[in-house]
This record gives structure tokens, sequence and C-alpha cells, in this order.
């Protein structure tokens, strides 16, 4: 009986311990940045055109209640092309769930963006940083129904993103 009343007590303290959010430190596979996920992240690799830039994107993400965060990661030729995909980038979201544009010109370096769209008939609502650091351009988004991620995690999520 000693040993059963400290086992069940640990098992149903480790049972309350399975939080919604569990939040890890992710590096790049290239060493480019670093972030902390709600949860273990998936990468994938494709083309994108950006207003006529083609680059191969990277883009890790991990789903928490329906919400999808996510990094996207590129090279552009240049640190100029770099800061111009920037706006392309948070054009291309924009239009994925049917919002407008009414951001001011991107500042020289980042991109903030906060809308509300629908993608597939639902609502959508997105959360976005944009970054450049030299020629690697980043964005960094929440997309998910409107309540899907409480504000306290979107900011956790966005404002841990540390380009390297």
């Amino acid at each position: 009986m000693r040993i059963l009343v400290p086992a069940l007590l640990a098992a149903s303290l480790l049972g309350g311990c399975n939080p919604t959010y569990n939040w890890r430190e992710h590096t790049s596979q290239e060493g480019h940045y670093k972030i902390l996920f709600p949860a273990k992240p998936a990468s994938f690799t494709r083309a994108v055109d950006l207003d006529g830039l083609r680059v191969q994107m990277t883009m890790t993400a991990a789903e928490v209640d329906g919400a999808t965060f996510a990094v996207g990661a590129a090279m552009a030729p240049d640190a100029v092309r770099a800061r111009a995909a920037l706006p392309a980038m948070r054009q291309a979201l924009l239009r994925n769930i049917g919002a407008d544009d009414d951001a001011a010109p991107a500042p020289q370096d980042g991109l903030r963006v906060e809308a509300t769209g629908a993608a597939n008939g639902k609502p959508m609502h997105l959360h976005g940083r944009f970054e450049t650091r030299g020629e690697r351009f980043y964005q960094v988004i929440v997309l998910g129904p409107a309540n899907a991620a409480p504000p306290e995690q979107v900011d956790q999520f966005l404002s841990s993103f540390a380009p390297q």
C-alpha cells in the first residue's frame, strides 16, 4: 500500500501535466534562426514565386487546436531583393484568406500583419511578422480560426523568433 499511494499520486500529477502548448526551442537545420514552437514541428521545402522572385522556401510548422504556427525561410540573391520579398509574402498570405492589404510600406528590415479573412469558407485570423537579415528573409505566422490561439501564445511565438 505504501508503494501504491505515491505511484497513484505521481500518476495523477503527471496526468495533469499534459499542456496544450508544449513549448520547445527549435533551431533551423541550417542554423539561421531559433524559435519556440508550441508543439513538435515538421518541415518541408518548396519553390515559391514572390512577385517574380523564385526561391526555395523551407516551411517549419506545428499545429495546436486548429492554429498553425509556422516559419518560412528563404534566401534571395541579395539584401535588396530580400527586403522586396517581404510585402510579396505578406500579400500572398492575405490573398490566401481573402483579406485586404491596408499596411504601410515595409520598414527597412521588417513588417507585421494582423488580418481576418476566410479559407475554405471558414473564418480565419492571421498574425504575422516578416523580417530580413542580409539576403535571408523570413515569415513567422500564426493562422487559424479567430479564437484558436490565445493572444499570449501568439505573442510568445512571434516574439521568440531570433534570426542568427
